[in-house]
């Protein structure tokens, strides 16, 4: 057996076992029933959701109920470990996707979030004690949850906040009997503690006046103490567990505090300890199918490379010419630093422009990252343009060694046949996300990262955002392959070498942001919160750039293949995770 057809063997095994696993757990082994509603809210936009049902809940058996709303630029699986553990102590469940996140309509913060939606929804179940409702919400969840409670008062009983805040970003503010029966879960290292609650270090928002007020006292807040009088509905608690932002989603101890404050304030759960929970093996297990998508990417293109349409694609890569030396090093140390230190700057000239969202760029963190990748594109390819006019032309270098063009010359047909293998390439890997995700319920993820399938409208907003992200790669790939690659390298040294010029940026970035947090202070940069989050996203998907480029170029001897898949593939991977925040 080939190396080639055992890996992708071992990715349809990894996909199945994952899938599998992943659908056990939500299901906790079927016995809970998980299924997907829509249904209207406010001005007719529809909210699309997952209803979390224990077997034995019924009409004449009702059981308590919880609306566990996801945060910013994320959709309702994120809140599945929130969602798993609830459902698991007998508490029906509803996840929505906020408004133009996931499957919702658009556009994004329209209807307080749609926390009033789907509270208004759950109150509308025959099989839900509407006397016993909880609201749980993550960061702009929060405030979903918190102004769902200001618009319906007595539809809900208790409320959980995880990094989040009252009086913020239209939320309420909180005063000493408002919400009702409120836990705030504001972790330790959260990222965003000025945007929140106006200090810099996470755990000073102890002292500060806005949560003093709504504890009614004028001591320090002490985590894990209760003030107030549940039964009285001025309940207050606060814990911080010792996770970031994003970490209360993986958070035993974060997910923890929100089952216990519900135990304590809601009727008619089981009684289950808080610390008995078994949502990681669903995060374990959309990992591992994660994971088999990945490794069937190696299998994949030399295969379809190889089927008639694309043979005459094959090809060697030419004897490269690359930089030198320790000239080398410096630019490898230019191509791992550009895209890090723009980042922050380059992705605000859309909004420093004054460009609103439209139906044709609607979804506005996506435009920031194209705004961005363009700017580097741009910037790389003219020092590239000068490399080659003042050193390397002198070497012979041409359009070939670049892997611009065949041994025949530049041709246009290898461009559009190259776009063709990778949506050939492209559309396998889909189908396998589309048959897990028809089969077991769930999709390929981990933490903040997903794949998840597209919307007929987002699949529509993708085929624009792709054109730029198509051409940002091809510049990535000339430089990649044209001035960095070295021809003597394994395939596995090169994607190696590969894997930390695209890779190691970001983790350097990450690094310097968290290294001063963790210490007890505030981030490098404590202005940029958000976008700190969203660079770990570039982890996972440049690590995949970085297994596509290697192969691709040492089945095509071109960049345009593997510039076309990394191209097509973020976009949807971005698209699809994106808030969408035009009204179409």
């Amino acid at each position: 057996m080939s190396t080639t057809l055992r890996t992708a063997l071992i990715g349809i095994v990894l996909i199945l076992l994952g899938g599998f696993l992943a659908n056990r757990i939500q299901t906790v082994s079927g016995e809970v029933d998980v299924s997907t509603v829509r249904f209207a809210g406010n001005n007719g936009l529809i909210t699309h959701a997952r209803l979390y049902v224990p077997n034995g809940v019924t009409n004449d058996n009702p059981a308590p109920g919880i609306v566990a709303i996801h945060g910013y630029i994320n959709s309702n699986e994120t809140q599945s470990g929130f969602a798993i553990e609830f459902a698991r102590r007998g508490y029906v469940v509803l996840a929505p996707d906020q408004t133009g996140h996931g499957y919702s309509d658009a556009p994004a913060f329209a209807n307080g979030f749609g926390g009033m939606d789907a509270l208004a929804y759950m109150q509308t179940l025959p099989f839900v004690d509407t006397d016993n409702i909880g609201l749980e919400g993550h960061s702009m969840g929060g405030w979903s949850s918190l102004v769902a409670a200001s618009v319906m008062p007595d539809a809900y009983k208790s409320i959980v906040i995880e990094g989040s805040s009252t009086g913020t970003f239209g939320a309420p503010d909180g005063t000493a009997t408002w919400p009702r029966n409120l836990a705030v879960v504001f972790s330790a290292y959260d990222e965003f503690s000025q945007l929140m609650w106006g200090v810099e270090v996470p755990t000073d928002i102890r002292s500060t006046d806005k949560l003093k007020t709504l504890f009614n006292t004028d001591e320090t807040i002490e985590p894990g103490k209760l003030y107030g009088d549940i039964d009285a509905g001025t309940a207050r608690i606060l814990y911080q567990p010792p996770v970031t932002h994003p970490g209360d989603h993986l958070s035993t101890e974060a997910i923890g505090y929100a089952i216990d404050w519900f135990d304590r304030t809601l009727e008619g759960g089981q009684p289950i300890p808080a610390s008995d929970q078994i949502w990681m093996w669903k995060e374990f297990g959309t990992l591992l199918a994660l994971v088999g998508m990945v490794l069937l990417i190696p299998a994949i293109i030399p295969a379809l490379a190889n089927t008639a349409p694309f043979q005459s694609l094959q090809g060697t890569p030419a004897e490269p010419k690359p930089i030198v030396g320790g000239g080398w090093w410096i630019g490898a140390l230019v191509f791992m630093t550009l895209p890090v230190v723009t980042l922050f700057p380059f992705k605000g000239f859309s909004e420093a422009w004054g460009w609103q969202a439209s139906a044709w760029l609607p979804q506005n963190i996506t435009t920031q990252v194209m705004v961005w990748a363009l700017g580097v594109g741009i910037i790389s390819l003219a020092l590239f343009m000068v490399w080659h006019a003042l050193l390397n032309r002198q070497t012979g270098a041409t359009a070939r060694h670049y892997g611009l063009a065949t041994g025949q010359g530049f041709s246009l047909l290898v461009v559009i046949r190259s776009l063709g293998l990778a949506l050939a390439v492209v559309g396998v890997l889909y189908a396998s996300l589309i048959a897990t995700a028809y089969v077991f319920d769930t999709d390929y993820r981990f933490w903040v990262f997903a794949i998840k399938p597209l919307s007929a409208l987002q699949l529509r907003i993708a085929l624009v955002y792709a054109i730029p992200f198509c051409l940002f790669f091809i510049v990535v790939g000339i430089l990649l392959h044209g001035q960095l690659r070295n021809g003597d390298w394994s395939f596995r040294r090169e994607l190696f070498v590969n894997w930390v010029l695209l890779m190691g940026g970001y983790a350097v970035l990450l690094i310097v942001q968290y290294t001063p947090l963790f210490l007890g202070g505030s981030m490098t940069i404590a202005s940029e919160p958000l976008w700190t989050i969203i660079a770990f996203q570039f982890l996972p998907l440049m690590t995949i750039a970085a297994l596509v480029f290697t192969v691709a170029y040492r089945t095509t001897g071109t960049v345009y293949t593997g510039a076309f898949i990394n191209g097509l593939l973020v976009t949807g991977v971005v698209v699809a995770s994106q808030a969408t925040h035009y009204a179409f």
